[in-house]
């Protein structure tokens, strides 16, 4: 599946690797409590050039429009990690931890971190019903105030207090850690980076909410199949699609 973490199909997508692992990988190990150790492993590289505006595409050094994603899929926990080592190498980093529980968002450290670190950690509430939206995200298709499910009966999610009226009620728990080490620009990049992930969380879990009925009871070679199908309709766009997905000019 094309990752929330960039928006969508961000300019073209090159889907390199999917695979499942049963082995213990580095990544999973560092879940909380180390308790994940199978998933699945995808790695992609977006290109980004279309994404951007023209003067920043004429300036840009060759290999900073090219973002790296790995993602390790052990759900409810999963782990992104985007690069750039083509030019920033270590100095750009994000982080995007991923735990699925069955609560209303009320638990405080689900994520494990040490003293110091939640010392640092800045908690932002979502909620996918009532926040704000630009009139540009907005689309009432995927409106959860107005989406009922033909399959589940879940919805629509109306009141400031649906997520305790509700049954069944999930919160997803994000953790993003970025780093972007460029003396001048490193905390105002930083605060871009994390404004922007919130506002694709809130689109993201909006549509997947409102497409329950396509996803809802499919096996797991249902789920295969629909990704051997993104795989070459990824790399058709790649070659020859428009652009889609949110642009920098949109912010």
């Amino acid at each position: 599946m094309i990752s929330p973490a960039l928006g969508g199909a961000r300019g073209s997508v090159r889907l390199l690797l999917t695979k499942n692992h049963s082995i213990p990988s580095l990544a999973l190990s560092r879940s909380p409590g180390g308790k994940f150790s199978s998933g699945q492993y995808t790695y992609k590289i977006y290109h980004l050039a279309s994404k951007v505006p023209a003067f920043i595409r004429l300036l840009a050094p060759k290999g900073s429009l090219e973002v790296h994603e790995e993602a390790w899929n052990a759900y409810p926990y999963c782990r992104t990690v985007l690069t750039n080592p083509g030019y920033m190498k270590e100095n750009f980093v994000i982080c995007i931890e991923s735990l699925h529980l069955p609560d209303a968002g009320d638990q405080y450290n689900v994520h494990e971190l040490t003293p110091e670190k939640l010392k640092n950690r800045e908690v932002v509430h979502i909620d996918i019903a009532n926040d704000p939206l630009s009139s540009a995200d907005y689309k009432v298709e995927t409106d959860p105030t107005k989406f009922k499910s033909t399959k589940t009966g879940r919805g629509p999610l109306v009141g400031p207090t649906w997520k305790n009226d509700v049954k069944p009620v999930m919160t997803c728990y994000k953790l993003v850690t970025a780093e972007f080490k460029w003396f001048g620009l490193q905390s105002k990049v930083e605060n871009v980076i994390q404004k922007s992930e919130r506002r694709l969380f809130t689109i993201f879990h909006r549509q997947v909410f409102c497409s329950i009925d396509d996803w809802f009871g499919m096996t797991m070679a249902d789920i295969r199949a629909i990704e051997d199908r993104t795989k070459e309709e990824l790399e058709k766009l790649r070659r020859q699609g428009e652009v889609r997905g949110m642009r920098a000019d949109n912010e």
